[in-house]
């Protein structure tokens, strides 16, 4: 690990840590709790309620690459309708039962976790009971007003008062963001040549953390009506997450893992699919076929960690510098491959150059050294090389084969009358 992300994981769990030690030591035990106040049971149901999502989760497997559930429908009425303490402890309880029954990982990251949750939730927390008036959220007794201790949440009418609801909606969002901001810087300080950008925000993350968001709305205001619906908002709440985790598993079937781009199988079918339309509408398609330079001497130089990260590095310099029309893949090993719909040969040459000029801007920083890499191109165009999928990577292959021949570091036409 980088130091500077040591320093800012540490950091996120010692703050988490204080806070924690501050909200307990604001609960005294000597001071009552408002008669009926039922905090610590409607807790408790919500943590069952959660433990519930967990073993449903472990019972229906979670592959790696799979990491989006819907836990979150239970730590946000724990941020609405509880004191913060319990905001701060909510993923903790719900994080260390997944860490033992679904997947196992460095304990560091479970740890940094939980505590960017719990952070999120204590701040989402606090900053309700900041903008929401007492009166609104229920009655409290002197005592339980002194320590900020909610009364029963079954007593909360917020719900029912649009500006007071609009609050809890920003309240919630607020959670998401505070939540997502932590876990992307640490994801940037891990990979600093990433966009920090483009780890904040993401089209398919922010649908996702939309749908958490109203489904935890949702069974806040089931809590706040009544704890017992718990009982019915759980089922939907769990086919839900199985809905959602039956499509995160179909995008990691399409996808290779090490990359993120495309794989072989899912690339061939969709290249196929799109060949077949050029074909009918007599347009002009074009496939480009990469090849990293001397990468074996990377992996033996450096280890194959650092050539996973030049592969990686690759494959988003090849997703910026492409159309969102053009479907990239990766082919196995170290090849890359790029179909280009409506383009020709001259036009997929000057496509390749770019990529291959890209391609050196691409470095990995190692202990000891800055890894760089070339990459060779083959160029082939449907109906001037080839009349199908087989055809066109057939010759581009030969095309790329010419390319490394010649030097290596350059891009090569498919040419049928040159010499083998």
């Amino acid at each position: 690990m980088p130091l500077p992300l040591i320093g800012y994981v540490l950091s996120v769990i010692a703050g988490y840590l204080a806070l924690a030690g501050w909200e307990l030591g604001k609960a005294s035990p000597g001071i009552e709790k408002p008669p009926g106040t039922g905090n610590l049971e409607l807790f408790v149901a919500l943590m069952a309620c959660g433990m519930l999502c967990v073993e449903a989760t472990r019972r229906l497997g979670q592959p790696s690459g799979v990491h989006r559930d819907l836990l979150s429908a239970w730590w946000l009425p724990v941020a609405l309708l509880l004191p913060p303490v319990y905001a701060l402890a909510a993923p903790v309880v719900l994080g260390s039962l997944f860490y033992l029954r679904v997947r196992r990982g460095p304990v560091y990251r479970r740890a940094f976790s939980s505590a960017a949750l719990g952070l999120a939730g204590a701040a989402t927390s606090i900053l309700f009971r900041q903008l929401v008036p007492v009166s609104a959220q229920g009655a409290m007794s002197a005592q339980g007003e002194a320590t900020g201790w909610l009364a029963y949440p079954g007593s909360h009418t917020w719900f029912m008062r649009p500006q007071q609801a609009a609050i809890a909606l920003g309240c919630a969002v607020a959670f998401g963001v505070v939540n997502t901001c932590l876990v992307a810087v640490a994801a940037w300080l891990a990979e600093p040549d990433g966009q920090l950008k483009d780890m904040l925000w993401d089209r398919e993350r922010m649908l996702l953390d939309l749908t958490e968001t109203c489904v935890g709305i949702l069974v806040t205001i089931a809590c706040a009506l009544s704890p017992v619906l718990l009982f019915v908002a759980l089922p939907p709440v769990i086919l839900l997450q199985r809905s959602l985790m039956h499509q995160q598993l179909q995008a990691a079937a399409r996808t290779d893992a090490k990359t993120g781009l495309l794989n072989a199988i899912t690339w061939q079918r969709e290249a196929d699919i799109e060949i077949a339309r050029a074909l009918r509408h007599e347009e002009p398609v074009a496939v480009l076929l990469a090849d990293v330079d001397h990468f074996k001497k990377v992996n033996d130089t450096h280890g194959h960690l650092t050539g996973d990260d030049v592969l990686r590095g690759l494959a988003n310099e090849l997703r910026q510098q492409v159309r969102e029309t053009d479907i990239v893949g990766r082919f196995g090993g170290e090849e890359f491959v790029i179909l280009l719909p409506k383009t020709g040969a001259e036009e997929a040459c000057g496509i390749a150059e770019r990529l291959r000029r890209s391609a050196g801007v691409v470095k990995v920083l190692t202990a000891d050294a800055t890894v760089g890499v070339t990459i060779s191109i083959g160029v082939a165009a449907l109906g001037r090389h080839g009349e199908d999928l087989f055809e066109l990577l057939a010759a581009a292959d030969l095309a790329l084969y010419r390319a490394k021949d010649a030097g290596r570091d350059r891009v090569c036409l498919y040419n049928p009358d040159a010499a083998p």
